[in-house]
């Protein structure tokens, strides 16, 4: 799994709650999650990528990669949380800012949720 999904899934780990109000990543990990929906996850990430690869490529940041920065930001801007790609304009031009977030409003919001056996999958 390359850097960018690993960041994704960590995001959303973070930014999900399960039936406790407690962050998924409390309790959760990659591991967790669902070969179906690991396998969704995977092939979003990937089209995103090709779709916006120039305009991932121009990430800076003195802590994290592009793809670290990127996969976070996907996970953000597709389900229309307070931060994401709009929010990086003190690191990236507006312009490319807005490209990426109108391709990642382009993929469809997704939750995840922990299932009866205890795998979390996609909503």
């Amino acid at each position: 799994m390359d850097k960018f999904t690993e960041a994704y899934i960590e995001c959303a780990l973070w930014s999900s709650m399960d039936d406790l109000d407690e962050p998924l990543d409390k309790n959760y990990g990659p591991d967790d999650i669902a070969p179906e929906a690991l396998a969704r996850i995977e092939a979003d990430c990937t089209k995103f990528q090709e779709e916006n690869k120039v305009d991932l490529s121009c990430y800076e940041h003195p802590l994290y990669s592009a793809d670290e920065l990127g996969g976070h930001d996907f996970w953000l801007s597709r389900n229309g949380h307070g931060s994401g790609f709009f929010d990086r304009t003190d690191r990236l031009p507006k312009e490319v800012c807005d490209r990426l977030q109108e391709a990642a409003c382009k993929f469809r919001e997704c939750d995840l949720y922990v299932g009866d056996d205890g795998l979390i999958y996609l909503a």
